[in-house]
């Protein structure tokens, strides 16, 4: 899976943390998502995919690492 964010979207709530912190963290000055993994695991796309649903700014995009939509 491929991971991509529009961080400009980003409201800095942080469920994307809560929900997948091997994958996302937060800017310690403003709180906007950063990136740490953008080609996690199978084994974390649950986590993944809920944290892009719980995102009240939809800034996580989600796709197959073929590049198709996930």
């Amino acid at each position: 899976m491929k991971v991509t964010l529009e961080t400009g979207r980003c409201v800095g709530a942080g469920h994307c943390v809560l929900s997948a912190p091997e994958v996302f963290d937060q800017d310690d000055t403003d709180g906007i998502v950063l990136l740490l993994d953008p080609a996690p695991a199978e084994a974390l796309a649950d986590a993944v995919h809920e944290a892009a649903d719980l995102c009240p700014a939809r800034a996580i995009l989600v796709a197959p690492a073929d590049g198709g939509q996930a």
